[in-house]
């Protein structure tokens, strides 16, 4: 994995999500805190994500085959998906489930030095593992806004580590409010329905993860400021004389498809088109070096052709990207 996919943010994570988990489950068994429980098993699932997408890393480095031309590239993407669901079922559900038992049958929570010691530890390693989290993506975020860098994000170790990170922090906030309410009303219920607010949460955090791995499955193009750049390198103003249309494709995080229908004069020789063709290829890498295969087909722009087509994709003269 590179370093865009953010490995020392997801190892992070993972060293302090298995801390806190077996802090807070043993905070669950001194107290009988149904928010401890579900906090735990939150804590847990997050550490098996964090697994997960270093899993996929290592996965998505396999060369290419004669099977899988492309590479494994996606392989970062499938397992993303994967801890969606994952933060769904086993964390959202979970805290569900336990929040309403709760509310249905509340008991005092016992020792409650356990949960509230506990709670402030996970809020302190939590907000370590968020501050390497935002550290790691101000990197690669540039002047995006987190809401731009979240849907943008080509490579989606770090939206989902950053993601995960906010909703721990809110959820540990919601289960220390909810062991403090229930400890100065004697209800427990209150407890509960930290627990159900939890739940909601995670729930809420996965499926717009889910939502965002989907797209990079299905396969997006690159960014705006990439596709630019390809289109000023491709023209040379000599042989190329513009793009006719052009497609872009991620094949994973770091590996680009360019695949262009690009003019040519029409008295240019093969051996002078074939030229051209590799010296655009190369200004295309020089500027976009995760551009990595390239299909560019020469043809000749006919600008009454274009002026008739209806389907771009299809005709000499078509535009666009």
């Amino acid at each position: 994995m590179s370093a865009s996919g953010g490995t020392k943010a997801i190892v992070a994570a993972l060293a302090a999500n298995l801390a806190i988990a077996v802090a807070k489950f043993v905070a669950f068994l001194f107290s009988g805190s149904s928010s401890m429980l579900a906090e735990s098993v939150h804590s847990l699932a997050d550490s098996g994500n964090q697994g997960l997408l270093l899993l996929g890393g290592k996965k998505a480095q396999r060369e290419a085959t004669p099977q899988h031309p492309f590479g494994y590239g996606r392989e970062r993407y499938i397992y993303a998906f994967l801890v969606s669901i994952v933060l769904f079922s086993v964390g959202g559900m979970f805290a569900i489930y336990e929040g309403y038992e709760k509310i249905k049958h509340p008991h005092e929570i016992e020792a409650w030095y356990w949960p509230v010691g506990v709670l402030v530890f996970a809020i302190i390693a939590e907000t370590f593992s968020f501050r390497t989290a935002i550290k790691e993506s101000n990197v690669v975020r540039g002047k995006l806004s987190w809401t731009q860098f979240v849907r943008r994000a080509k490579a989606p170790e770090l939206p989902v580590v950053l993601l995960e990170d906010l909703g721990a922090l809110v959820g540990l906030i919601l289960a220390l409010v909810g062991v403090s309410l229930a400890l100065v009303t004697g209800d427990g219920v209150w407890d509960g329905i930290g627990t159900l607010c939890i739940g909601v949460l995670l729930i809420v955090i996965a499926i717009v993860l889910a939502a965002e791995t989907k797209s990079l499955l299905l396969g997006e193009a690159a960014g705006t400021d990439d596709i630019e750049k390809i289109k000023a390198a491709t023209v040379d103003g000599r042989t190329v004389t513009r793009i006719i249309h052009m497609r872009t494709l991620h094949l994973g995080p770091e590996e680009l498809l360019v695949a262009a229908k690009i003019a040519v004069e029409q008295h240019e020789t093969a051996d002078e088109v074939a030229e051209a063709i590799d010296a655009a290829e190369e200004r295309i890498r020089a500027a976009v070096p995760i551009a990595r295969v390239i299909y560019l087909e020469p043809d000749i722009y006919n600008e009454s052709r274009a002026a008739a087509s209806t389907d771009p994709a299809k005709s000499p003269g078509g535009s666009g990207h």
